[in-house]
């Protein structure tokens, strides 16, 4: 007999919950609770009807789904076959949504009814043959589209999957798309390998957290959507620890607060905007949220955010990532925030690496810069589960992979007891006179002003200084005291240092919302262009 070479494959993260929590619930808000025996039972289920309709090594299979168990079923069963998993991201527009999936060449859709006037506008456009899964959470499902039928119906029917083969731990696994802003979505893909990998960092630099962190007493709920950088991985994580989970459908403020007190979740995470939205919510003054932990990514999070968390019992950190980074790299100092003295900036700062995290802040010349607090530097990681190209764009790749470090994009500095924190984009950074303003910075200021819900800095053009920063606001209350006192919070930092008086933004622009991206970042880059337009037809 031979040893058993072991390949790390996405099958071996459920042998851990079916022998430590084999009882523990998995709920899709109110459509379906089960444990997790019937849990592996369905992903048998599944993959048994994916292999009737042909699906195996080689295909991919796409998702068009709110947050439901059924999507945690596909992150299962469709690596599981050998086939790719495409995550699409619902919140494109449908002229992007087909482009993904002609790029990806999806072979099966399973596609949420709430979708499919959207498939069905693209349809005859998408270039390659495939096929149709219908997914619903009462059975009833118009007939627009010919389909294979519905997904329950399937996996009642399906001869199940019981012992799923080993093949290759390099193989993709998972594929999804990410947007810049310039250019079509870029394709990333993780193989099976960087998934579990991935999953074993995050559990190991969570887990051991006395009081906070991801431990096997809680009840997760993701509050990032699941198409998004596989839920920034954490629903395999929580499968791993055989948590209790909890998945809300559709986001919506009143259902996620409710869900919350429901069922008791005590740990999420999400981007600023949501958090914002959930503390507003008229809801949130009746929801205990005092055991609630918070994991806070895709942007910075403002000390002033993080403070109306605090004040609300909630246990808020920062943690640092990217679609090409699996995303997990970097989350801020739990241990040292259990010292309830600590300081909010410990609880914003980008934090340390994850375990099997290496993080550089370079120069121009990949030179690393001094780590004093203060000279900063574009970050560039390695990780055995970053993405290792994106499809087919070759000369993507070779700009993210240059010098053999991914490069993130952005700029930022080590403190002198290795703490990263992340100081703008860079394509955020707002050049005026020759200066650098970091747009965070701006932010991170106005945040602290009582009335300001959401702030970006921007940069709009100037015949004289090149640049200069203009603060764009949504806030409650009266507009002219607002600006009152957030020109005395700029001016206060300016006298005591914290802030260069060329820094101070000239303009302030209030509005009723800020817009966002397809995963609910501030975009930036419409602010810039609406902006721009406004200055040069008021002084043309």
């Amino acid at each position: 007999m031979t040893a058993y070479a072991y390949p790390l494959l996405i099958k071996q993260i459920l042998t851990a919950p079916l022998s430590h929590a084999p009882l523990q619930e998995i709920i899709h808000a109110d459509v379906m609770r089960y444990d997790y025996r019937t849990f592996v039972d369905r992903v048998g289920r599944a993959a048994g009807a994916l292999r009737a309709l042909g699906m195996g090594e080689g295909n991919v299979v796409a998702v068009l789904d709110w947050d439901s168990n059924r999507y945690l079923e596909c992150f299962f069963a469709v690596p599981m076959i050998g086939a790719t998993l495409h995550t699409v991201n619902i919140r494109l527009s449908p002229e992007q949504i087909l482009f993904t999936i002609n790029h990806a060449e999806d072979d099966l859709i399973l596609c949420h009814v709430e979708f499919l006037p959207m498939l069905s506008e693209i349809a005859a456009r998408i270039e390659r043959p495939w096929r149709l899964v219908i997914l619903t959470d009462d059975g009833v499902f118009p007939a627009s589209l010919p389909s294979e039928g519905e997904y329950e119906a399937l996996l009642a029917g399906a001869c199940p999957v019981s012992d799923f083969p080993d093949f290759d731990e390099n193989i993709r696994a998972t594929l999804f798309y990410t947007t810049g802003t310039t250019g079509d979505p870029k394709g990333v893909s993780y193989s099976q390998r960087q998934l579990v990998l991935h999953t074993m960092a995050v559990a190991a630099g969570l887990g051991p957290i006395p009081g906070g962190g991801l431990n096997r007493g809680d009840v997760y709920m993701p509050i990032t959507p699941l198409f998004h950088v596989h839920g920034w991985g954490i629903p395999y994580v929580a499968t791993l620890m055989g948590l209790k989970q909890v998945y809300p459908g559709r986001y919506d403020p009143a259902k996620l607060l409710g869900l919350i007190s429901e069922h008791d979740v005590t740990f999420s995470h999400c981007v600023p905007t949501i958090l914002s939205m959930l503390l507003t919510a008229p809801e949130a003054a009746t929801t205990d949220l005092s055991r609630w932990k918070v994991i806070i990514g895709g942007s910075a999070l403002p000390s002033g955010l993080a403070q109306q968390a605090l004040d609300r019992g909630i246990d808020v950190h920062a943690a640092y990532g990217m679609s090409e980074t699996c995303p997990f790299l970097t989350v801020a100092d739990m241990m040292g925030t259990r010292d309830p003295n600590a300081p909010v900036s410990l609880r914003t700062a980008t934090g340390k690496p994850a375990p099997m995290v290496q993080i550089r802040v370079v120069d121009a010349e990949m030179n690393d810069v001094p780590r004093d607090g203060v000279s900063t530097g574009e970050i560039v990681a390695r990780a055995p589960w970053l993405t290792q190209s994106y499809l087919k764009n070759e000369a993507g790749t070779k700009a993210l992979w240059h010098g053999g470090w991914l490069h993130t994009g952005d700029v930022g500095l080590f403190d002198n007891m290795g703490t990263l924190r992340i100081t703008d984009r860079l394509k955020d950074v707002i050049k005026t006179g020759g200066e650098w303003v970091s747009s965070l910075e701006l932010e991170n200021l106005a945040s602290d002003v009582d009335g300001i819900l959401e702030v970006a800095a921007i940069g709009i053009p100037d015949p004289k200084w090149g640049e200069r920063p203009l603060l764009v606001i949504a806030a409650v209350g009266d507009a002219a005291a607002i600006e009152t006192k957030l020109r005395a919070t700029f001016a206060h930092a300016v006298t005591s240092g914290a802030l260069s008086k060329w820094a101070v933004p000239d303009q302030i622009e209030f509005v009723d919302c800020l817009p966002k991206t397809s995963v609910g970042k501030l975009d930036k880059k419409v602010l810039r262009t609406t902006f721009t337009y406004k200055k040069a037809n008021k002084h043309g």
